[in-house]
């Protein structure tokens, strides 16, 4: 299945660059890349978990599959596809063709007089990838070898699921950091929050009851906006605790790319809303408050 022209057009003037010849990978430089460079923070990942935000390759296989068109999603989700469909492009020239890819993005920064130099250079060779980008990773077919293969040229690799897909979570390669998004305390929450093209409430229970299979990092995400989803933090906390992740990352939706056409801006949890919410949980649960990042508005949980 490839996109339609004048989707990928549309993607284009939004930043992205997509790669490969059947065109359902694509990266876009991460704000927190951009700030890195001109010294102005880092993502909260490199806080939390140590990887070097200027370095961080941001990207995705399966930039038009995915099961859930979540409204506070920040694709373009009106590009749906709930099963792949087509030829797919090999994980080797995925990852080549992306690596070209975001340094061509990141070619207007080396004549700025903000961005350190040396950062810069090491920017061209990234050593850490986010599988997030837009779409359903565990929809592309290689997506074991995907991982597998990033982790031979070393990077580390965060890869972001929505869990949709257990039996490929069940027999994934191992990647450095495994994320599930829980996007809702219950299923009524669920089907309004995520707008889901098949109903996958209990294929991400099972996807969370596999994590406890991993030994690297396993997180669970919330993502939650008002209005939606940002509701009964007991009843997320005995989901949790149920399931027995690493760590949990407690965050406001964020009013970027397309899900400002769904979604008002006062529909973003504060800072102090979402810690709130955090002690809530952990009030309900074994959790505890680890860390927390105001800019992303964030708080970071473990046991």
């Amino acid at each position: 299945m490839i996109m339609p022209e004048n989707a990928i057009k549309r993607l284009e003037r939004a930043g992205y660059r997509i790669v490969g010849k059947y065109k359902h990978s694509a990266v876009k430089i991460c704000l927190w890349t951009k700030n890195s460079l001109r010294g102005k923070g880092v993502c909260y990942k490199q806080k939390f978990y140590g990887i070097q935000s200027h370095r961080c390759l941001q990207m995705t296989p399966a930039l038009p599959f995915c099961k859930h068109r979540c409204l506070f999603c920040w694709r373009d989700t009106s590009i749906t596809y709930p099963k792949w469909e087509g030829p797919y492009d090999d994980p080797d020239t995925i990852i080549e063709e992306s690596i070209e890819a975001q340094r061509e993005l990141l070619t207007g920064f080396k004549g700025n007089k903000y961005v350190d130099k040396k950062m810069w250079e090491e920017a061209q060779n990234p050593n850490q990838v986010a599988i997030s980008l837009a779409g359903e990773p565990t929809e592309y077919p290689l997506i074991s070898e995907l991982v597998d293969a990033f982790k031979e040229r070393k990077f580390s690799v965060f890869l972001v699921s929505n869990g949709t897909n257990p039996q490929v979570i069940e027999k994934l390669s191992e990647p450095t950091n495994l994320y599930i998004t829980l996007p809702a305390p219950n299923k009524e929450v669920y089907l309004k929050t995520t707008n889901p093209v098949v109903d996958s409430w209990n294929n991400i229970m099972k996807s969370l009851s596999l994590l406890q299979n991993f030994s690297c990092r396993t997180v669970v995400r919330l993502t939650l906006v008002k209005g939606l989803n940002f509701v009964k933090p007991e009843e997320y906390a005995k989901i949790v605790e149920k399931y027995s992740p690493d760590f949990l990352e407690v965050k406001s939706f964020m009013s970027v790319g397309f899900s400002r056409g769904r979604l008002p801006y006062s529909d973003m949890p504060l800072h102090e809303e979402i810690k709130e919410f955090a002690k809530k949980i952990e009030e309900n649960s074994s959790y505890k408050i680890k860390d927390e990042s105001r800019p992303s508005r964030i708080v970071l949980m473990t046991k």
